[in-house]
């Protein structure tokens, strides 16, 4: 297990085995994914991820769970939740057979699919990265504090001076 937030792992790695982290960024590289993601602060960042060869490439599963706090959408008061999910992605590198090609035919995509392997620019995995992008998927792009109401009033409608002179007009017999 490591603590290590930006430990790159390169794919000969994996030749010996199965590497499993412990990331966990500290105060300032946490302020500055909170300034990435449009968050007020992150208070809380922890990831468990596990690295394992696949095919040429990589499997990257794991799960993280980290404390934001976001401006609330309605009374634009700060507040913290707590947000958690899975990592699951594989990786496969640049010329690989293994990686999605360039295509430019329309796509099918299945629901039930796994996603295409991404694309590696060299032989090492940014996981630091992977759990960034994760957590940036889960964030409530409107977050609203617990009790918080929206209560919308419309404004009241003056009468124009016609509307005025209307009602003043004695009714048709």
């Amino acid at each position: 297990m490591s603590a290590d937030w930006g430990r790159l792992i390169r794919l000969h790695e994996l030749a010996r085995g199965v590497v499993t982290l412990r990331l966990e960024p500290d105060a300032a590289q946490r302020a500055r994914i909170a300034h990435d993601l449009g968050l007020e602060s992150l208070p809380a960042l922890v990831a468990e991820v596990t690295i394992r060869p696949w095919l040429d490439g990589a499997e990257i599963a794991g799960r993280f769970k980290a404390t934001v706090e976001q401006l609330c959408s309605v009374t634009l008061e700060a507040f913290e939740q707590p947000v958690a999910g899975d990592i699951e992605v594989r990786a496969a590198p640049a010329g690989s057979p293994n990686a999605p090609g360039e295509s430019v035919h329309e796509l099918e995509l299945e629901l039930d699919a796994p996603d295409p392997p991404d694309v590696l620019e060299s032989d090492a995995i940014d996981v630091s990265a992977y759990v960034v992008e994760h957590l940036a998927l889960e964030i409530d792009p409107f977050p609203r504090k617990p009790g918080a109401e929206f209560d919308y009033q419309p404004p009241a409608q003056e009468e124009s001076p016609f509307a005025v002179l209307k009602n003043l007009k004695p009714p048709k017999p």
